[in-house]
């Protein structure tokens, strides 16, 4: 006989929960850990999980004293809690995970959310509606700060990146990735803890944390994956300094969303924005590359985010209609 807890909908849950853990973490990781990634590249895999999991550990837990059990930090207050979970919810993580293998950049949080917000169409709107706005915002502040930085900051970084560069500099990188990582995790909270009740108990606390250090440990080893390769093709991501500065104008973007409201986004087009302008002021300032070049990185980006917030909508309308889609499938392919 099966233990009183070890329900159907429990399953669901907690396969939801590890899934979408590990696929928010691996498809996000570009925007978060990316730069880290990549300027520590001879850094020991322990090194950086542990100190990405105490950044974790740390942000997570204090946001759970603060708010009273609430790991999300108030983005669910819009999307309620269902009182059983189905096959429906555990599979847009599931989804999401075979799209990340291939380096598709999808809307993680518009895929998670949206199954869980069906009966409240206005959310999902928002959802979108702050995503893409997000762009816009990162792509003009971007374009403005490097048309200024450019030339005093950026153009000295690319012709000494072969020097040897000052502790202060590798020091103000792994202060600007946990100031990153602890605003990621505060503002896409909502796509990890969307399966568990708003107000956690300690044990769930506990067992999150644990598990989501775990999840940590593979993203290290791995270095980020196939998503990765999108820091790399960028001028000079390699540099700490550089990629100090790319990290503090994005912590400091999503901190703004963060204190904006509690409507949940999808940071990954506020990143792509960012990417995007520091590119063109870059060439318009330097010209370290051609325009072809530029803009061509910048539209195979823009569409990759596209493509992926099409993939998204798609699942979403057939998970919400997925016993009409089954039945759909069984009529006519069984």
């Amino acid at each position: 006989m099966f233990p009183e807890f070890l329900t159907l909908s429990n399953i669901y849950m907690v396969t939801g929960l590890l899934i979408s853990m590990y696929s928010c973490v691996s498809n996000d990781v570009i925007q978060t850990l990316g730069t880290f990634l990549t300027t520590s590249r001879k850094m020991p895999t322990w090194v950086i999980w542990g100190y990405t999991s105490l950044v974790l550990v740390l942000t997570i837990g204090i946001g759970w004293i603060v708010n009273d059990g609430d790991m999300a930090f108030g983005r669910l207050e819009r999307i309620p809690c269902p009182d059983t979970f189905t096959l429906v919810h555990a599979l847009p993580p599931i989804i999401l995970l075979f799209l990340t293998k291939y380096g598709i950049p999808v809307s993680t949080t518009f895929l998670i959310l949206s199954i869980f917000s069906a009966n409240d169409i206005s959310v999902i709107g928002m959802i979108l509606s702050k995503s893409v706005i997000g762009y816009f915002i990162a792509l003009v502040v971007s374009i403005i700060i490097y048309n200024i930085i450019a030339r005093p900051l950026e153009r000295v970084f690319y012709y000494t990146q072969n020097k040897e560069i000052s502790k202060w500099w590798v020091a103000a990188k792994w202060i600007s990735t946990a100031f990153l990582w602890s605003q990621w995790l505060m503002q896409d909270a909502a796509n990890l803890f969307v399966y568990l009740p708003r107000k956690a108990s300690l044990t769930e606390l506990l067992l999150v944390l644990a598990a989501f250090s775990g999840m940590l440990w593979i993203v290290a080893y791995k270095r980020g994956g196939e998503v990765q390769k999108i820091i790399k093709m960028k001028t000079n991501v390699q540099d700490p300094r550089s990629a100090t500065i790319i990290d503090l104008i994005y912590a400091f973007l999503l901190l703004y969303f963060v204190k904006l409201n509690n409507v949940p986004m999808s940071t990954t087009w506020v990143f792509i924005g960012l990417l995007a302008g520091r590119e063109i002021a870059l060439y318009h300032r330097l010209r370290f590359e051609s325009p072809k070049k530029m803009y061509k990185h910048i539209l195979k980006d823009l569409s990759k985010v596209m493509f992926g917030l099409v993939v998204s909508i798609a699942v979403v309308l057939m998970l919400i209609k997925f016993d009409v889609v089954k039945e759909f499938f069984l009529s006519h392919f069984m």
